[in-house]
């Protein structure tokens, strides 16, 4: 037994079970859960993102995220690949909607620098008492500390399947609010209060559809910073900020991994390539989102507890600087779409027909770019693009053009630029592989 457990200690354990939360910082002198096995299993239980960690000022990133798990073999230069098995949706309802701040109740940042208005205290712990957007009281003075409250916000409900939802009136939210975290399936190690709290109700007897993703997954920076702003848009609040996370431009572009994405491809089924900055990865995962439409551009969602299934494999010397992703194929953009059978015969007799020797074999692939806006963001995806695969930035563009797509992720910077890329070149990076297992190549 103690000879196994040693194997374990180095090889990484098959399975690894992960119910513990951060606090909303990402950092690297933390240690991490496992090391979980390449090809090993990650299973989570994780906490809703968003409103409930914002109303919480004792959270310090904006979200509460999983405690990161090492993956055995994984050193700075790989990439871990992480195939996301399955996505379960555990709330039974929640509340979300538009935001704003509340002035005089943080420092700089109110995601990651909260501090009460009543006695000065930064990260004060925080208690409910009643309902609605004054019912978070600061634990010491009693002074009202929430940093955010609505303009625009609704509560949803979800059928026993969490196949559809529906927003719901005033009395139903109120109701909701007083059996909040039983609704929202708060794990056992969460401390947000739960944003059912709010009780609002500005839009009534919206329907809509579920189709879950995770708003955050990824691997660890390599230097502490909130986990909300490790990505290239929200991490512009860092730079030289007036609270302990300030980072410098540089040291931004350097460290982040853009872990949080809010991209709604990421889901289950997918397969999300990521960067090692820091020995083992520190793969964590959270924010779930019950539902979302491009862009997020309301700056909020459905915000879900529930449970995530993680296959993890070890792509050695695979050096990027942030996520890719080959998404479900239903997901990938029409021109970028391997061709069918039909299709492939009728190229071929266009390719007889004038004189073109070989017909590429290609496959969708899609790099995550992120930045201070959405220009800047697809300028990021396509150098990264250009970078791993040896091509020049106009190559890329025309390859996105005819055969792919820019797509927002979300708004103000993450973009998805999607092509069919040469199966060749996939492959001499470690990937190729994974693309022809998902789309049947």
């Amino acid at each position: 037994m103690l000879e196994k457990t040693r194997e374990r200690q180095t090889t990484g354990a098959r399975t690894v079970f992960v119910n513990e939360l951060t606090n909303g910082i990402l950092d690297p002198a933390e240690p991490m859960l496992g090391p979980v096995a390449d090809g090993g299993v990650i299973i989570a239980n994780t906490a809703p993102g968003c409103w409930g960690p914002m109303i919480t000022p004792e959270i310090r990133g904006g979200h509460e995220v999983t405690r990161p798990v090492a993956v055995a073999g994984a050193e700075i230069g790989d990439a871990v690949a992480i195939r996301i098995r399955s996505l379960i949706v555990t709330s039974a309802a929640t509340a979300s909607g538009n935001d704003e701040v509340v002035a005089g109740r943080f420092n700089g940042d109110p995601f990651c620098a909260a501090v009460c208005p009543g006695c000065g205290t930064e990260w004060p712990r925080t208690r409910v008492e009643g309902i609605g957007q004054t019912a978070i009281r600061c634990e010491k003075c009693g002074a009202d500390a929430t940093p955010f409250i609505f303009t625009n916000g609704y509560t949803i409900a979800f059928d026993d399947e969490r196949q559809v939802g529906l927003t719901v009136g005033k009395a139903t939210a109120e109701t909701f609010a007083t059996d909040a975290e039983r609704l929202l399936a708060l794990p056992d190690g969460s401390i947000q209060h739960p944003i059912l709290t709010f009780a609002p109700a500005d839009l009534i007897g919206v329907a809509t559809r579920l189709r879950p993703f995770l708003g955050q997954l990824g691997t660890t920076p390599s230097k502490a910073m909130p986990d909300s702003h490790n990505a290239g848009d929200f991490g512009q609040f860092l730079t030289d900020a007036p609270h302990a996370y300030s980072l410098t431009a540089d040291e931004l572009v350097q460290h982040k991994t853009d872990g949080h994405m809010d991209v709604n491809t990421v889901r289950e089924g997918a397969i999300l390539i990521c960067p090692v900055k820091v020995p083992g990865g520190g793969i964590y995962m959270g924010d779930m989102h019950a539902l979302q439409g491009d862009g997020e551009i309301a700056g909020h969602t459905c915000d879900v507890a529930g449970t995530v299934t993680l296959e993890v494999h070890v792509i050695k010397g695979l050096k990027i600087d942030g996520p890719i992703l080959l998404p479900v194929l239903d997901d990938v953009p029409f021109l970028a779409r391997p061709l069918d059978e039909a299709e492939r015969t009728r190229v071929a007799a266009l390719a007889r027909k004038h004189g073109v020797r070989e017909v590429e074999a290609d496959a969708p692939v899609t790099f995550i770019g992120t930045g201070a806006n959405l220009n800047d963001a697809t300028t990021n995806g396509l150098e990264r693009a250009a970078d791993l695969l040896g091509l020049s930035v106009p190559e890329v563009m025309n390859r996105a053009t005819i055969a792919g797509a820019i797509e927002i992720g979300r708004h103000p910077g993450v973009a998805r630029v999607t092509f069919r890329a040469p199966l060749n070149l996939l492959d001499a990076k470690g990937i190729g592989a994974f693309a022809r297992s998902l789309y049947n190549l």
